[in-house]
């Protein structure tokens, strides 16, 4: 039989002779190498989340300065949607700097009382087209009404305990300097609640770090009840560092944990100037935060229970110190 070009096997059947690919489809039988892992396919849903979640912490990032020591910055602006959610956040007091209104927009008393108590504050009230309100809330349902909250305006921490001291030691300041530090928290729900109990009992300022940790977002300002107003939050870039900052200036860093060497209600500095750190429910204080701690101090509870919780646990503890000031 004769050749053309360089022929392969000669494989014999019912059919006759049938030349072979000669190796030219050896490597259509290697196959493609090993499968990429999920968030690195396209079409995968994992690839689509990693995407989301770059951007998050891209737009997260966006209003904080950069560095470890001191920092002071905004966090991005963000807004409030949906009729419930935006009365709810006028009627608490979050600062918004526009009230957007769909144009054509069918009324009801929601929205009826959300025009009013913006007016009443003097937030400005813009009727925004749905193609508009819809590209601003990013496609969440917002049902023709969104509330835009500008971004907060966070302290210098090593300003605000230099402060503190100062008037402190003028007589401006009653109590010895009280400050919350948080490591790890990152509910919005929690830092609200914990300027709310910082606002009740007298506490001079929150510290949140800049990393890996929760800024006062809409949902901590309505969970605050207004006391994000009374009560200055600053920004740190590494909390670490400021509690050693802190240290340095007088003040006692009193970590709050299950395994504490102290019960709380033996807790002897009560009246010194201090910084009370709490760290998240599940993971606690972070070592390096508990080494640069002055002492670590628990709160007695049912051995039925495991913990409390973060702001529960600055809650109880601000009480005891507000008690022992005042005795």
């Amino acid at each position: 039989m004769a050749s053309h070009g360089r022929p392969g096997a000669v494989r014999k059947t019912k059919k006759g002779p049938v030349v072979g690919t000669g190796g030219h489809g050896r490597k259509s039988l290697e196959g493609k190498g090993p499968t990429p892992k999920a968030e690195d396919r396209p079409y995968h849903k994992a690839y689509k989340n990693k995407e989301l979640a770059e951007r998050s912490a891209a737009k997260r990032a966006g209003g904080r300065s950069a560095g470890t020591g001191r920092t002071k910055g905004k966090a991005a602006e963000e807004v409030v949607t949906g009729r419930n959610s935006v009365i709810e956040a006028l009627r608490a007091g979050i600062p918004a700097k526009a009230l957007h209104v769909a144009i054509r927009i069918e009324m009801d008393d929601r929205v009826r009382d959300s025009l009013k108590l913006a007016n009443d504050r003097g937030i400005p009230v813009m009727e925004t087209g749905k193609p508009e309100l819809d590209r601003m809330t990013d496609g969440a349902v917002h049902q023709g009404l969104m509330l835009q909250i500008p971004p907060y305006e966070y302290a210098d921490a090593l300003d605000l305990v230099d402060e503190t001291i100062e008037r402190y030691r003028r007589g401006h300041v009653g109590n010895a300097p009280l400050f919350v530090a948080l490591d790890g928290i990152t509910d919005p729900r929690n830092l609200g609640a914990i300027i709310r109990s910082a606002s009740a009992f007298s506490s001079h300022g929150v510290i949140v770090p800049e990393r890996r940790a929760v800024g006062v977002t809409a949902s901590a300002w309505k969970t605050s009840a207004g006391a994000a107003v009374r009560v200055p939050v600053a920004r740190v870039g590494n909390l670490n560092s400021a509690l050693k900052s802190f240290k340095s200036k007088g003040i006692f860093v009193l970590g709050l944990d299950g395994d504490g060497d102290v019960s709380l209600p033996e807790l002897s500095l009560g009246r010194e100037p201090i910084c009370i750190v709490v760290g998240s429910e599940g993971k606690g204080l972070s070592r390096l935060v508990r080494e640069n701690c002055d002492q670590i101090v628990s709160i007695p509870i049912d051995s039925a229970m495991e913990s409390l919780n973060a702001s529960m646990a600055v809650g109880i503890t601000l009480y005891e110190v507000s008690r022992q000031r005042s005795a």
